[in-house]
């Protein structure tokens, strides 16, 4: 690296960001690029740790530290801050398949791990991988890549998500013949539809399908395996079938009035809110929070996704609950270095909220005790109690007004009932110890239908490994290594 005290002497400089004000206005990303050459001084701050744990890949304390695609991370810092980004670019697609996906998508856990975290802030791992590939999509460098032998083996991947993408597009670089099979009306899962356009523009998840089609990876839409067609049909055109059908059964809110007219389930709400800006319809989405008064149950990353859709349409009002409280602004003694941080921030939702609606959106300490409806079987409010053992009274409940109220309390699993011949654990696919392999011979899972909910990197590692697997069960070798 440049000086060995860039990491103290440089200061860090993260993503440039559109006036909460103004992007609240669009639906276009709202992150910018530094200029190439700030992204060089960025990267210079880099130690070039003798053990990078930035790229260790591994879970602490129930989450995620460093990255699980094990990126070769201080070698494109070094790259990029001699001005190699060709070079840079090519380190960065040996271990990652898609980083336009990963540098907008993931909440960057290699950040947090990073050495220069302890004595200053951690590098802006996420913004320069993002100028990385971004520079290589302009620059032309990022071509379809065309298969050097052709095996005659077909693999069938079901689901278009990351883990089924990581997977088919490892598997066809292999040289077998893969066709994508996804039951929504465009592909990429929850690339497409459970992420809003802000935080990933959609053009850069068809620009990548596009690709893949180039290098000769079949797309199959607006067909579910279990109804339009089954399972046993699959194990008869395909040498080998994976299943990435993700785990999108919410999680209910089973209390009183949750039968209400105007309760959703988050990620109905997302999915619709994309669907009506992609067909760039002119009649209000199916669920619009315009005018209203929204409450969104849910502390998570996919809640604050509500709030900033919920203030685009034009909300009244927008509040966020949560079990637990506020979190300390500093690493506590309990979250120590390499775990990731649990420290108090201000995401892009709730900056939007403070600038536009005068507040930050977030309650901790509230639980839901009831809906509240009219004569209409609309929901009008919701009474809460504070979510601790020692005052749950009456006199300690509250009422909040809402008109839409959107449930965001995570996943229970995969839905699988159309595949009754696939054993489940925990509302998973359940797979032999330390492999992807199904109770049926030749149908394999990845994703969060194997892992359980869970962030975009690891969908990908699932799926290069369940690659892997399939590798070594069609021919008993593998080139995926």
């Amino acid at each position: 690296m440049a000086a060995n005290t860039n990491f103290l002497d440089i200061k860090r400089e993260n993503f440039k960001e559109a006036p909460p004000a103004e992007r609240v206005q669009n639906w276009l990303e709202y992150q910018k690029l530094l200029p190439a050459f700030k992204l060089q001084q960025q990267a210079s701050r880099c130690m070039d740790c003798g053990t990078p744990f930035c790229q260790m890949g591994t879970v602490l304390q129930s989450g995620t530290s460093g990255c699980p695609l094990y990126n070769l991370i201080p070698e494109w810092n070094q790259l990029v801050n001699e001005g190699k980004w060709h070079e840079a670019y090519l380190r960065l697609a040996k271990t990652n398949n898609f980083p336009e996906f990963t540098s907008r998508a993931c909440p960057a856990p290699c950040e947090g791990s990073c050495t220069a975290g302890l004595a200053s802030d951690p590098v802006t791992i996420k913004s320069i991988e993002k100028a990385i590939i971004d520079k290589a999509f302009q620059e032309g460098w990022v071509t379809p890549r065309q298969p050097k032998l052709k095996t005659g083996k077909k693999i069938a991947v079901i689901g278009s998500g990351p883990a089924g993408l990581t997977a088919a597009d490892d598997l066809n670089q292999a040289g077998h013949s893969v066709t994508i099979y996804e039951k929504a009306d465009r592909f990429g899962g929850l690339l497409m539809y459970g992420i809003p356009n802000m935080k990933l523009d959609k053009n850069s998840v068809e620009r990548r399908i596009e690709l893949l089609k180039a290098e000769g990876i079949q797309f199959i839409g607006s067909t579910e395996i279990g109804k339009d067609i089954s399972l046993e049909e699959l194990q008869t055109a395909y040498d080998a079938v994976l299943l990435c059908i993700g785990a999108e059964k919410p999680r209910e809110l089973s209390i009183e009035g949750s039968h209400l007219k105007g309760i959703y389930a988050a990620m109905d709400y997302l999915t619709l809110s994309t669907k009506h800006y992609l067909n760039k319809s002119e009649e209000e989405p199916a669920i619009s929070a315009k005018g209203k008064r929204v409450v969104v149950i849910g502390g998570g990353d996919t809640g604050a996704d509500c709030v900033a859709t919920a203030i685009r349409q034009g909300c009244k009002s927008v509040a966020q609950f949560g079990k637990y409280g506020q979190l300390s602004t500093t690493r506590e003694a309990h979250n120590p270095w390499p775990e990731n941080p649990q420290v108090f921030t201000l995401d892009y939702a709730y900056e939007e909220a403070k600038d536009v609606l005068g507040e930050d959106p977030r309650q901790y300490f509230i639980q839901t005790k009831a809906f509240i409806g009219n004569e209409n079987g609309e929901v009008a409010a919701l009474e809460t109690i504070p979510f601790n053992r020692f005052d749950t009274s009456d006199a300690a409940s509250r009422i909040w007004e809402a008109e839409l109220v959107l449930i965001a309390i995570g996943f229970e699993g995969t839905v699988s009932e159309n595949l009754s011949a696939i054993e489940t654990r925990s509302n998973r696919i359940k797979t032999a110890d330390n492999s992807y392999q199904t109770n049926v011979e030749g149908v394999f899972a990845a994703g969060d239908a194997r892992r359980g909910q869970s962030l975009i990197v690891w969908a990908m590692q699932e799926g290069k490994k369940a690659a892997q697997e399939m590798e070594e069960f069609l021919f008993n070798k593998t080139v995926l290594a």
